[in-house]
């Protein structure tokens, strides 16, 4: 690995992806700058070393000066804030401004399976991106990672009961990445970049049905926990129609990764969902 003389700039450095690929970075004694609109949430970073700039994706002078003397850019966006439009707005903004910028390396976060016509909507504004930075020529890395293990610490976590509760088949595998892996194809696309230029790579660690999930689940709280479907026709009155496409789609298609060729290509350990469950403290949950 080479570490780069001049930063790296990550933007969603106080989120769950910029934040894992921002302590890689950092503790590989890579020189970091963040640039968020909330400085103060970037406090646990600063002390680890990293040049806090306090700017947002939407203006284009504060894009100026937070790329100025960059040497790559770790570029994510979400649709969940502004919508599905404003993302493709601010995700080609960004991707031009580090064109202009002179950007040798731009490393943007989409996700699994955005190249295969998935008809998801927050899929789908992230394919049009990965289009948009080809289409410019900028030198980049496009990862794909696909369902978040943390999830099952969040929205997918056992009820009170006991219960995870998904709209998923009982008998499909659901291939699920851990943040800490995210983190460290990140790091090691800028440190490596002669093995990650001009790829678009898709992670995952595990794949696995929600009953196997469940299993483990059990194994690692100590509690019993079981898989229970939630209908579909449910799942589009709570989820919303974006959720509720996507898991159509896992059901029916899914993604389709080669797990342990990744690993042979990369070299990067995957964490497997049983590796992964013993980093929480599931007392707290």
């Amino acid at each position: 690995m080479a570490i780069q003389s001049k930063p790296i700039l990550v933007t969603g450095a106080t989120g769950q992806q910029g934040g894992a690929v921002a302590r890689a970075l950092l503790a590989k004694g890579q020189k970091v700058r963040v640039m968020t609109r909330h400085p103060e949430k970037a406090a646990s970073l600063a002390q680890s070393g990293a040049d806090i700039v306090q700017g947002d994706l939407t203006n284009q002078a504060n894009l100026e000066i937070a790329l100025r003397g960059a040497q790559g850019v770790f570029a994510m966006s979400t649709p969940f804030e502004a919508g599905m439009e404003e993302e493709v707005r601010q995700g080609i903004m960004l991707a031009d401004a580090a064109k202009q910028a002179g950007i040798a390396h731009y490393v943007y976060t989409s996700v699994g399976s955005a190249h295969r016509n998935t008809g998801i909507p927050h899929f789908d504004s992230k394919w049009r991106v990965e289009q948009h930075i080809r289409q410019i020529g900028l030198p980049a890395t496009i990862l794909r990672p696909v369902w978040f293990m943390e999830n099952f610490t969040t929205f997918a976590k056992p009820s009170a009961e006991g219960v995870v509760m998904l709209p998923m088949k009982q008998t499909r595998k659901l291939a699920m990445v851990a943040l800490k892996d995210i983190g460290e194809f990140g790091a090691a696309a800028f440190l490596r970049p002669n093995d990650f230029l001009g790829q678009a790579i898709d992670i995952a660690g595990d794949e696995l049905t929600m009953p196997e999930t469940a299993a483990l689940l059990t194994k690692a709280t100590g509690r019993s926990i079981r898989f229970r479907e939630f209908p579909m026709d449910q799942a589009e009155a709570a989820m919303g129609h974006d959720f509720a496409t996507m898991f159509r789609w896992f059901n029916e298609i899914g993604y389709a990764i080669d797990i342990s060729g990744l690993k042979q290509q990369f070299g990067i350990p995957l964490t497997t969902f049983a590796e992964w469950m013993k980093t929480v403290d599931w007392e707290k949950m």
